[in-house]
């Protein structure tokens, strides 16, 4: 197709966003860098925490959703935890379906009822099947995708037993290219996680701390951390379980999205670097959404050139 008759025929872009838990805030930078370069996706695909922000783009109250993300302190965000006999999850489910219906939809509202084509990724526990949901209600899609064992339960849907897409599909490339996206942009979210040492982080005071969770939580009540251990203590200290789980579902995600991308690369992959940022730090959303813009900026020049390049070449 030449440049004259590609004028007449209007590109469809597709965003796939993908998974990442907290590091998924950089999702809203990124669109909202792209949006500040006249560039608005046609078709939005997402996984995990990308299918949460995808749902709440689509439904065109993202913005909210960045007010709320960027008001979260680290005691608001370890209120979500849900520790109870059930074992079904660290993360309190109806607090975060509040959350949900808020900033993304009511449970009656359709994926047909957004204005534009929409879906997430999905896994079916028993096969590992990938299941991609492009109609019904919105919020099932979205639960079903953000599912992430250990953290949430797995979800019914007709039938079976769903959870995270990120097992099978981490940055639904293929999903976009399905629902009809000419030209790809690729958000990935785990591309520069593996090889990292997290042992420790600095505060603004300076104070060492580690970089559990839990640990943060007893930080900010005042514990004094710095007696735990030093420095080369740290350094043969056996990780914590959640740290352990933490590193696994990195890896695997890794290697899923490598493997995929080999088979299904983007026009344009977007990688925010987002290493020091810890699987359920969503207080630290501010970090993740500037990140998330100037990872846009640094591809800027790419994006014009192939958006700019006659198809086919």
């Amino acid at each position: 197709m030449s440049s004259s008759e590609r004028s007449s025929h209007k590109i469809k872009i597709g965003l796939a966003l993908g998974s990442g838990s907290a590091r998924g805030w950089s999702h809203i930078g990124v669109i909202e860098a792209l949006q500040a370069h006249g560039i608005e996706p046609d078709i939005i695909c997402g996984c995990s925490i990308g299918a949460l922000v995808g749902a709440s783009y689509a439904a065109n109250k993202i913005t909210a959703l960045e007010e709320w993300v960027r008001s979260l302190n680290l005691l608001e965000t370890a209120r979500f935890a849900s520790f109870d006999t059930s074992f079904n999850g660290v993360i309190n489910k109806a607090r975060l379906q509040k959350v949900l219906r808020q900033f993304i939809a009511e449970d009656s509202f359709s994926i047909a009822d957004l204005q534009r084509p929409f879906a997430t990724v999905a896994t079916e526990l028993n096969s590992g099947r990938e299941i991609w949901f492009t109609e019904g209600p919105l919020l099932d899609a979205v639960w079903a995708s953000i599912s992430l064992p250990g953290l949430l339960p797995p979800v019914r849907h007709k039938n079976r037993w769903v959870v995270d897409g990120g097992l099978v599909n981490p940055v639904p490339i293929s999903v976009c290219r399905a629902l009809g996206a000419d030209f790809v942009i690729a958000v990935n979210l785990n591309g520069t996680l593996l090889g990292r040492h997290r042992d420790k982080v600095v505060s603004k005071e300076g104070t060492e701390r580690s970089s559990h969770w839990s640990d943060k939580i007893r930080w900010s009540l005042g514990n004094d951390l710095k007696q735990s251990a030093n420095a080369d203590e740290l350094d043969v200290k056996i990780p914590r379980v959640f740290e352990t789980i933490a590193g696994s579902i990195n890896i695997v995600q890794d290697r899923i999205t490598r493997s995929r991308m080999v088979g299904e690369p983007p026009d344009i992959l977007i990688t925010p670097e987002l290493a020091d940022i810890g699987l359920l730090e969503f207080y630290r959303a501010a970090e993740c959404i500037e990140e998330g813009k100037e990872s846009v900026r640094r591809a800027l020049s790419e994006i014009d050139r192939l958006l700019k390049a006659p198809v086919g070449l």
